[in-house]
């Protein structure tokens, strides 16, 4: 298939295969013209690195994945590598997680000490109830 109806298949821009394609992510075939043709195979790897980008992973990330496509495998996902990938960016979700529970706790605390504070600002201003 030619670059136009990959893009149209994995639902993307003929521009972003491109890009992919100067990273090293996808490798299409030259028609005798110089046109690009891609296989079943490119489809398949489009969809995983769409797929992957969409959780947050960089392309450097993503290139273990497409080498256990190209190795054969039904999923970039069973190979050492991409374990290994896969096990970093559970990591730093953690982090993230731990980090933003942080801040969550922070922010309330600081709520209600302004909450509280404004409460005696203003019991002090309307005086003793009489």
């Amino acid at each position: 298939m030619r670059i136009g109806e990959l893009a149209q298949r994995a639902g993307t821009s003929t521009r972003t295969l491109r890009y992919y394609e100067a990273h090293g992510l996808v490798r299409p075939h030259r028609s005798a013209n110089g046109y690009r043709v891609y296989d079943e195979a490119e489809l398949r790897v489009v969809r995983e690195i769409r797929s992957l980008l969409a959780i947050g992973f960089g392309l450097d990330d993503i290139r273990p994945f497409v080498a256990c496509l190209r190795a054969g495998n039904d999923s970039g996902d069973v190979c050492p590598d991409s374990v290994a990938v896969l096990r970093r960016k559970l990591a730093e979700v953690d982090d993230y997680l731990d980090r933003l529970g942080d801040v969550r706790r922070r922010l309330h605390d600081q709520l209600a000490h302004a909450i509280a504070q404004r409460e005696e600002t203003c019991l002090r201003t309307r005086g003793p109830a009489g």
